[in-house]
C-alpha cells in the first residue's frame, strides 16, 4: 500500500491562515507562531504536494490556482475537523450514542413528539437523529435504528411493523370553496401533488376506489411530505398524505 499523504494539522493550519491574510506575518500572530515557523510549515506542505500554493507579485503574497483549489479541500478538512471536536463535547464520560435515521416528514411530525422525557428517562444515551429519504445499508450508514415505509424486508435488519398506513387527500379551504369535490372521481381532474418518496401513490389510491386516472402520475414534485403539505396549504393543487 502506497504511503499515504498526511500533512500536520498545523501545516493546513498555517497554509489556511496565510491564505486568507494573504500575509506570513499575520497568520503568524493569529497563530502566536513565528513568522519563519509559518513559512516553513508552508514550505514542507508545497514540498510534499510538488505544487508552489502562493507566488509574490510586486512583494505581495497570492494563492496559485492549485493554492486555490487545494485551500477550498483544507477549509472543508479544518471545519469537520472542529465540528467533530465539538461534536464530542457533548458527551458525558459514560455516554452512548443510539443513532436514528428517520425520513424527514415522518420524523418531525410523528417521532420527535414522542421523545418527550427520553432524556430523563435515560439520561447516559445520546440521541443523534438524522433525516434519510431513501432506505440505506445499516451497517454501513452506522444506523442503529431506522423508521421507514416499506414492505418489511431489509437486507441485514430485523424489521418489526409500527402500523399501517393510511392516505387521504387534503387541500387548502379556498380550493373547496372553489371547486366541488362531491366523489373521489372529481379528484382526477386536478393538479395532484406528488411526493417524490412515493411515485405510485395517487395511482394505487385510485385503482384502490375502482378508479383511472391518466393524471395519477403528473403534477408537482415535492421530495418530502412536508413539502406537499406545504404546497397543499398554499392552495398549489392536491396532497396525498398520510393520515
Amino acid at each position: 500500500m502506497s504511503k499515504r499523504l498526511m500533512p500536520s494539522t498545523t501545516a493546513l493550519q498555517c497554509f489556511e491562515a496565510a491564505a486568507r491574510h494573504l500575509s506570513f506575518t499575520r497568520a503568524a500572530q493569529e497563530l502566536h507562531l513565528t513568522q519563519s515557523a509559518v513559512s516553513k510549515q508552508v514550505a514542507q506542505l508545497e514540498d510534499m504536494l510538488s505544487h508552489s500554493l502562493f507566488q509574490r507579485i510586486r512583494r505581495r503574497l497570492h494563492l496559485t490556482p492549485a493554492g486555490a483549489l487545494y485551500l477550498a479541500e483544507v477549509n472543508k478538512i479544518l471545519n469537520q475537523i472542529d465540528i467533530s471536536s465539538r461534536y464530542i463535547l457533548s458527551y458525558g464520560d459514560e455516554t452512548e450514542v443510539l443513532r436514528i435515521a428517520t425520513q424527514p416528514t415522518f420524523g418531525a411530525r410523528w417521532l420527535v413528539p414522542r421523545l418527550k422525557g427520553f432524556g430523563d428517562r435515560h439520561p447516559r444515551i445520546h440521541l443523534d437523529i438524522r433525516n434519510e429519504l431513501e432506505p440505506f445499508d445499516l451497517v454501513q450508514a452506522k444506523a442503529d435504528i431506522a423508521f421507514f415505509f416499506g414492505q418489511g424486508t431489509w437486507p441485514g435488519a430485523t424489521c418489526i411493523e409500527l402500523f399501517s398506513e393510511e392516505v387521504v387527500p387534503v387541500c387548502a379551504p379556498e380550493l373547496l370553496a372553489r371547486h366541488r369535490f362531491d366523489s373521489a372521481e372529481a379528484l382526477t381532474e386536478h393538479r395532484l401533488l406528488q411526493c417524490a418518496s412515493r411515485p405510485e401513490a395517487w395511482h394505487e389510491w385510485f385503482l384502490g376506489l375502482g378508479l383511472h386516472s391518466q393524471n395519477s402520475y403528473h403534477g408537482p414534485r415535492f421530495d418530502t411530505f412536508y413539502l406537499c403539505i406545504r404546497a397543499a396549504i398554499a392552495g398549489c393543487g392536491i396532497a396525498l398524505i398520510p393520515r
